[in-house]
């Protein structure tokens, strides 16, 4: 099989691999040489492959698991870093990665509530409310 492990900046992993274990919001699977075409939601996590002896791990910031005919796998993802040591990747790494995520979702909870609260403040403009009470 091969492995293509992309971001928007530079292709981080493209190699023949012979399995690979990911994770989505479910849990953990592998895919062997032959596996039915797949497309996965990754949650932030390290992705391993094997090629006979030799192990691969590279921690992603999320993305996007494809795989299609002739064996090929290919992943897009926002950030990843590839490693050897599989307790470094996982102690600093993924806590970095968890860490952005939460502060990007408490901003973008906040944008939409910005957002909502300007709708409110248009419509209320445009069709004020009898009792002359604003929108919460």
């Amino acid at each position: 099989m091969r492995v293509r492990i992309v971001t928007p900046l530079s292709v981080v992993v493209d190699q023949d691999i012979d399995s690979l274990r990911a994770e989505d919001a479910s849990g953990s699977f592998g895919i062997l040489p032959g596996h039915a075409p797949f497309l996965s939601a990754l949650a932030v996590s390290i992705v391993s492959w094997r090629k006979g002896e030799t192990e691969g791990f590279c921690a992603l910031r999320g993305g996007v698991l494809t795989v299609s005919g002739g064996d090929s796998i290919a992943i897009a993802t926002r950030e990843a870093v590839i490693g050897t040591d599989l307790a470094t990747l996982d102690r600093e790494v993924l806590a970095r990665f968890r860490a952005d995520i939460d502060v990007e979702r408490t901003e973008h909870v906040e944008g939409m509530r910005l957002q909502l609260n300007a709708l409110r403040h248009m419509i209320s403009r445009l069709q004020p409310r009898p009792d002359g009470g604003e929108f919460r």
